[in-house]
């Protein structure tokens, strides 16, 4: 077995027995191998680490530095036969046997910031704030709207209900309130000049019910109304701001990026093993020979919050949590970021579970805790939500609060779709259109959660359940996550679908899923 392979063999031990080598550890191990059997020196730690109290998840060098100079001082070598602890599993195999050139390599990172919201917040909480928050969505919306050929003529709610019975108009109008009874729904519209009533009766057609019944508090839409001799106005149509076909954006040379999410380290239900598995797969060290050609084109890593499981999110989570220091947590975030190979680009976003505030749109996460998590690389650290570019495609980041929202409310919605509840944020052209449930938003003079700009993949996370579509040429991925069922989970009712990793050649918008469970 050459110097190389028992290097290999050394970090699969590592891996296979649930931890893992720091950057300075496995550098110096590369240095022992040249007159030392690395495997040798990995299954003696190992021994010594299950005969500690207290195990941690990480082999640095300082401990290493330790056990060889013990060995020494004993007089002892390291047995040349210690069966292995633990070995990956055989499917998909561990490679390595040849030489990994990742194309990635060669090609210059082409990653530009359009849109980071997070960096203008200004609300001090006031009522006006809120006021001019919701002026604001409903301007902004009334203008993307009235883009539409079929709305343009739109009239405002206090000429439509000054109009002449029986006569038929457009309205744009915000859902202030919503009461389905005997098969027919009643609506309170309003707009900046006034409110009013509107009625979808129950023998409206099919499509006209099912669009109504969709309908989200808070949400901007166009209407086509008949005025009554009464102010109510009667529903015939309702047309959301929607977005058009598209023909997106694609890259010129065949670079991807690997979208995920919800990392959640600290927690006990944290994949360890299946993430050490994906990292060895960034570092071509394990798959297939077709996930392995696929990691040699990983030039970005797109991480849509919860990086860490945070403390407090949930009722009874520090029983369910391995590391009760938010500070810990996120530098083992960090040393599981320094795996990732250093010409490979990342992006993180906070999510609920991070240090920010909850509200959105949340802030990037302070510099106090990406020391820890850039200490041996760089990482983009951006705010919740945010618009990017890599190669000249555009990416919507969010996290996806939210969806807690739109699935419960909405019909044949659910957590094991999720892409469908976000289908239904670009149609409403907004991320966070409810206000007041589970999703803090908070009231800027700019509401940062309308989507003016469509883009070509539209990526969130939070639901832990993978899902992807694509509606109208955008990419629509929800990318899962890496932490199974909580207790809080179990209650819900609600089954993750962990370790499976979304792929996208930006070149064709292609998505490849990968499994490390």
């Amino acid at each position: 077995m050459s110097q190389n392979e028992k290097l290999h063999k050394a970090v699969e031990l590592t891996i296979g027995a649930g931890y893992q080598l720091d950057k300075e550890a496995f550098e110096f191990l590369s240095n022992m191998a040249t007159t030392e059997d690395p495997t040798e020196i990995i299954n003696r730690a190992i021994q010594k680490i299950e005969s500690l109290k207290e195990k941690p998840l990480f082999i640095d060098k300082t401990f290493l530095e330790q056990l060889v100079k013990e060995q020494e001082q004993a007089g002892e070598s390291f047995p040349q036969q210690l069966k292995p602890l633990q070995t990956l599993p055989e499917t998909p195999p561990i490679t390595g046997k040849g030489t990994f050139r990742p194309f990635a390599k060669e090609v210059d990172a082409r990653i530009k910031i359009i849109d980071n919201p997070a960096e203008k917040l200004s609300s001090s909480g006031t009522i006006e704030d809120y006021l001019e928050y919701f002026q604001d969505r409903f301007k902004r919306i009334e203008k993307l709207l009235r883009q539409r050929m079929d709305v343009k003529s739109a009239a405002s709610i206090i000429d439509a209900l000054k109009s002449p019975a029986n006569t038929r108009l457009k309205v744009i109008g915000m859902i202030m309130e919503k009461r389905e009874a005997k098969q027919k729904i009643l609506l309170t519209v309003e707009d900046l000049s006034a409110s009013a009533t509107m009625l979808v009766p129950q023998n409206a057609p099919d499509e006209v019910l099912k669009k109504a019944r969709f309908l989200l508090l808070d949400q901007v839409v166009c209407f086509s109304v008949v005025k009554t001799r009464s102010n109510l106005l009667v529903v015939e149509d309702i047309i959301l701001p929607d977005i058009a076909q598209k023909s997106p954006h694609k890259a010129s040379v065949p670079v991807y990026a690997v979208l995920t999410s919800d990392m959640h380290v600290g927690s006990t239900k944290f994949q360890r093993d299946a993430f050490n598995r994906f990292l060895l797969w960034l570092n071509g060290k394990y798959g297939t020979e077709e996930m392995i050609d696929i990691a040699s084109h990983v030039k970005y890593v797109l991480v849509a919050g919860d990086i860490v499981d945070g403390i407090g999110v949930y009722p009874n989570q520090v029983k369910e949590l391995e590391t009760k220091d938010i500070n810990e947590q996120y530098r083992l975030a960090g040393k599981y970021f320094e795996q990732i190979p250093d010409y490979i680009e990342v992006a993180i976003i906070p999510g609920n579970h991070d240090a920010p505030r909850k509200a959105l749109p949340q802030p990037p996460i302070s510099n106090a805790f990406l020391e820890a998590l850039q200490e041996n690389r760089s990482v983009y650290s951006l705010g919740n939500p945010c618009t990017l570019s890599l190669h000249d495609v555009e990416i919507l980041l969010y996290h996806g609060r939210s969806l807690d929202d739109i699935i419960p409310t909405v019909p044949e919605m659910d957590s094991n779709h999720p892409e469908k509840a976000m289908k239904l944020m670009l149609q409403s052209r907004h991320l966070a259109p409810i206000y007041g449930e589970k999703t803090p938003l908070s009231p800027e003079n700019r509401d940062c959660l309308v989507i003016e700009r469509v883009p070509d993949i539209f990526h969130a996370g939070h639901i832990h359940a993978l899902g992807y579509t694509t509606y109208r040429g955008v990419l629509i991925v929800n990318s899962g996550g890496w932490q199974e069922q909580t207790e809080y989970m179990r209650r819900l009712g609600f089954v993750p679908t962990p370790g499976k990793v979304p792929v996208v050649n930006l070149q064709t918008l292609e998505v490849s899923i990968l499994s490390f469970c």
